[in-house]
């Protein structure tokens, strides 16, 4: 499994009791679609899941909690992603209160991007003929 950061066990505890728990379930999920995913925090204090570029980073909100996923053209055929369709750099996934995470999908979703990462990232991806 790839390298945890007990600063975002600092974030997750500062949410409140239905994010922390939905949280830590993303971040079994994240860690679970590639051991290569390691986690850091970037602007001051958010936690983001990385290999070789960013795949996504948990922020929480008054009545929800966003998953931004760092590439917008990995394929979502489970229809995950509600926000940010059109978004240049990232898309996101906002789950309200009592929301399951559909975990497998979420998996699949995630490795998309890590593969699109080691290919040299969407941005490269997308320039190629």
């Amino acid at each position: 499994m790839g390298r945890r950061d007990p600063r975002v066990d600092d974030y997750l505890a500062t949410l409140p009791g239905w994010q922390q728990d939905l949280a830590a379930e993303l971040r079994e999920v994240i860690h679970e679609a590639d051991p290569g995913i390691e986690e850091t925090i970037k602007r001051t204090r958010l936690p983001y899941f990385t290999c070789e570029g960013n795949v996504c980073a948990i922020l929480g909100a008054r009545d929800h909690l966003n998953l931004f996923v760092y590439d917008p053209i990995a394929p979502d055929p489970d229809g995950l992603i509600n926000q940010g369709q059109g978004n240049a750099t990232a898309r996101s996934i906002q789950f309200r209160e009592g929301e399951v995470v559909r975990r497998e999908p979420l998996a699949t979703l995630l490795r998309a991007v890590v593969a699109n990462n080691r290919a040299g990232g969407w941005r490269s991806l997308t320039r190629r003929p």
